[in-house]
């Protein structure tokens, strides 16, 4: 006890703390000037046709750069963004507890993602690229790393609006987060693809959950507390408060399903690489959390002698991860030489690198071809000895059997040497149509016919009904409606499909599969 005045002296604790609390008001809150940051931040935020037309041009940019597969386009689209001001915003008013200006930066991002989204969809419509690339698929499922990019581009962005330093390059950061998702969404909705553009819409949800929270918690630690702010009731502080706890839930979740997924993907690694050894090499591991049970498709690389069976090791993993799991193991085995140590490695690291490759395409193959035909991954049939992808199509709201016979031609085209055979579903077959007084087939109705054909033999039938076509020997003087048969007849048979008659339709002959299949 201080004899003098009789004052206990400070314990160490509460006198650090003190310090502490002093050096962050006098260093950190001390050196912002919080009106003129916070004027920045309200002006910027809001609506205006200028920031809706920056939007939809950035959105473009981004939606071409994801079809063209072009990560330089993607970026570029970044340049012109505004999407960081209404999030930045939103992020300040939940710290200084400013429902105004959280309604208004909430509806600047509502309008501008609802223009991002409608102007991408336009644009894919009219697009003769709408094909998912890899660009396209990176972006239908959050991870990890989508939400680390989230939160250095927040915690970058309020950094750089609180110290009015380098705000156009952290801009580009966070516009990276979350534009790509929107144009991905405006892409699933032109191509009715559900899963494609849920999964983007996910990832924008998740990403923009964490650049405002991360905003907000930022914006505290520099002292934008709720004394700045505009006068307010209790009931406006408890419902912020609430927005904040209700946003924190969902990422709460998401973080948790994605600490799940790496975990058991560490762990799957890691029972792969001591099965077989440190002579072997895990070149390849994905896996498909979505699918029950879950799909684990791995490339190893090991000497002849570490060989394993797939039955064992996928009894091993389901006991490891505690759940059903479905294992596709390439094994790809090299021979062990008495003296050829340095020279095994060296295979192998060769080896790696052209298996990783290979196995990645037939990978990317087998999710682009999922995306197209809307069937889930693991429902493609990849035979990979014959370089060849079968796929039976999920029926698509107004699509024809042209349309099968186009998505088709779209997937080979980015399969390389690969064939690609989509199965259309069951449906009616394209209608040929003649000029009046016209028994010759021209370049629409050739068309027609080669689809015809194409869907046929996806179907595995030998066989086509063609309307008004003479049972037995032609006859020796025919009638329009006969001779039109005979041409599609002649037409069908010059490309493997025998042809049998059916009841006449008139001047419009509808090509239908007929009962007889092939064996």
């Amino acid at each position: 006890m201080n004899v003098a005045t009789g004052d206990r002296p400070e314990p160490a604790g509460r006198l650090s703390r003190i310090a502490l609390y002093r050096w962050w008001r006098l260093s950190v809150v001390g050196r912002v000037d919080h009106e003129a940051v916070l004027a920045r931040v309200i002006e910027e935020s809001g609506w205006s046709p200028r920031f809706a037309f920056m939007t939809m041009m950035s959105a473009g940019i981004a939606v071409l750069g994801l079809l063209l597969s072009s990560p330089a386009v993607v970026i570029g689209a970044m340049l012109i963004s505004p999407l960081m001001n209404p999030i930045l915003g939103f992020g300040f008013s939940l710290a200084l507890f400013d429902f105004r200006e959280l309604r208004r930066s909430l509806k600047a991002l509502l309008i501008g993602a609802v223009a991002a989204i409608a102007f991408t969809a336009l644009l894919v419509l009219v697009s003769p690229l709408q094909a998912p690339t890899a660009e396209i698929v990176a972006r239908t499922r959050p991870n990890l790393f989508d939400l680390a990019v989230a939160l250095f581009a927040a915690l970058a962005g309020t950094f750089a609006i609180i110290r009015g330093r380098g705000d156009t390059i952290v801009g580009v950061a966070i516009a990276t987060a979350l534009m790509p998702p929107l144009a991905v969404v405006g892409y699933g909705i032109a191509t009715r693809n559900a899963p494609v553009g849920m999964g983007a819409f996910a990832l924008f949800a998740t990403n923009f959950i964490t650049i405002a929270l991360s905003a907000t918690v930022m914006a505290r630690f520099y002292g934008f507390g709720h004394h700045l702010s505009r006068r307010q009731s209790w009931a406006q502080t408890g419902v912020l408060t609430l927005v904040f706890v209700v946003m924190a839930v969902p990422l709460g979740i998401s973080l948790n399903r994605i600490g799940r997924e790496a975990l058991a993907t560490a762990q799957t690694r890691s029972l792969l690489s001591d099965r077989f050894g440190a002579e072997a090499r895990v070149t390849q591991l994905d896996i498909d959390f979505t699918a029950r049970p879950i799909v684990v498709r791995a490339v190893v690389i090991t000497p002849r002698r570490s060989m394993q069976k797939t039955s064992a090791i996928q009894a091993a993993l389901s006991r490891q991860l505690a759940r059903p799991v479905r294992l596709n193991l390439d094994q790809i085995l090299l021979g062990a030489g008495a003296d050829a140590l340095a020279a095994q490695r060296e295979e192998l690291r060769q080896a790696g690198e052209a298996t990783n490759t290979a196995a990645q395409h037939v990978t990317d193959l087998a999710n682009a071809i999922a995306l197209i035909t809307g069937v889930a991954p693991e429902a493609v049939t990849i035979d990979r000895d014959h370089h060849r992808a079968i796929a039976a199509a999920a029926a698509l709201p107004g699509a024809t059997v042209a349309t099968y016979r186009a998505l088709e031609r779209r997937a080979a085209q980015q399969s390389e040497d690969w064939d690609v055979a989509i199965v259309p579903p069951q449906g009616p077959l394209p209608d040929i149509v003649f000029a009046d007084g016209s028994d010759a087939l021209d370049a629409g109705a050739g068309d027609a016919i080669a689809t015809s054909v194409w869907a046929a033999k996806r179907w595995n039938l030998s066989a086509l009904a063609v309307p008004g076509l003479p049972e037995g020997q032609s006859p020796a003087n025919p009638d329009l409606g006969a001779r039109r048969a005979l041409a599609i007849a002649a037409a069908l048979r010059q490309q493997g499909i025998a042809a049998t008659p059916a009841p006449a339709a008139g001047r419009r002959f509808a090509l239908t599969a007929a009962a007889t299949a092939a064996p």
